[in-house]
């Protein structure tokens, strides 16, 4: 899809006259916030977007936006966007979906969307609980849990986004945290220039029925040890004092602390988001604490043949190899008869 440089917008451009009507303080508000900012600098006309939802809090944000939507049914935003990018390639399909709505109902959508590597960007709000109905455990939620569908404590083992992703031959995976704006920002940046399928999770916190569920590792005072940003081409440090960082110890990852036992920041890792083989990405998108810090940012992010471009390359091969060019000869191919 070709970018026009030249057009100039502002985050206020795409915000529709509609009244966002999210609960006040809902990590929604600033994942909408951040996408108005990305759009505002891709240089793509805004007849060009076209928003993508299913149901949840998540997925009135074709509402919000001053650009094309659809807001479809219960799991099914990634059908739903895989046919209007087939349809029209020539536009930015975003996604917009919740862990109920894209993970449970809407699973073999999610991982087969993937796995044709569509290119349509696909954010996903995980606040391990389903908000809109009410407060019911999620396929994301902790195991243990207590919730209205799990009174004694969900039993359930939870999905990893990124393992999922990744798992489906995902070929772009990035995490953020709501309130996080500006790294926010960026990634749907890196996203939409992306092109096949971009998976973006969003650590979303809703404030109602599972207030705070990401604040042990997003929280102001131990976000800095607890978090880890990446930064492709650049050592995998973290911490207050950026005094922390990975190393490879055989085949798994470890936490070190730069200057203990002649550890330096040239031991480190350094991230590759665009290494084809997802070994080392894999085990960074499972990383959770208190073992290790949760990563942050681009954490794959390489080329593949994309679904919609696939079928119009076949569609065309087909046309100039078939000896059918229009309905007359269709209708006279095969076995045919005259009636006298």
């Amino acid at each position: 899809m070709a970018e026009t440089q030249s057009l100039q917008y502002t985050p206020r451009d795409f915000k529709s006259d509609q009244e966002v009507r999210w609960c006040p303080g809902c990590g929604d508000h600033a994942v909408l916030n951040a996408v108005q900012k990305a759009l505002s600098e891709l240089g793509i006309p805004k007849e060009k977007f076209a928003f993508i939802s299913g149901i949840g809090c998540s997925s009135r944000f074709p509402y919000y936006m001053d650009t094309y939507g659809f807001h479809g049914i219960h799991g099914r935003a990634a059908a739903i966007a895989t046919g209007v990018k087939t349809a029209n390639p020539d536009l930015s399909v975003w996604e917009i979906t919740g862990d109920g709505d894209a993970l449970a109902i809407g699973g073999n959508h999610f991982i087969h969307a993937i796995r044709r590597n569509i290119d349509i960007n696909l954010i996903l709000f995980n606040n391990e609980i389903y908000g809109l109905t009410k407060g019911q455990y999620s396929p994301t939620s902790e195991k243990g849990i207590v919730t209205k569908t799990s009174p004694f404590g969900s039993v359930e083992e939870p999905f990893s986004v990124g393992e999922l992703v990744i798992g489906a031959k995902g070929k772009f995976f990035a995490r953020t945290v709501d309130a996080n704006v500006a790294l926010s920002t960026q990634i749907y940046i890196e996203a939409a220039r992306h092109k096949g399928t971009s998976v973006i999770e969003v650590l979303q916190n809703c404030v109602i029925f599972n207030d705070g569920v990401h604040e042990v590792v997003t929280g102001k005072e131990v976000r800095d040890d607890r978090t880890i940003i990446l930064k492709h081409g650049e050592p995998m440090i973290f911490g207050k004092n950026n005094d922390k960082g990975l190393v490879l110890d055989g085949l798994k990852l470890k936490v070190v602390k730069i200057g203990e036992n002649g550890i330096t920041k040239d031991d480190l890792i350094i991230h590759d988001a665009y290494e084809a083989n997802p070994g080392i990405q894999y085990i960074l998108a499972n990383m959770k604490y208190p073992d290790f810090p949760v990563a942050l940012g681009v954490i794959r992010s390489v080329p593949g043949n994309t679904y919609e471009t696939d079928v119009e390359n076949q569609i065309e091969k087909v046309r100039k190899d078939s000896k059918i060019k229009c309905m007359d000869d269709l209708l006279a191919s095969g076995s045919t008869w005259k009636v006298e």
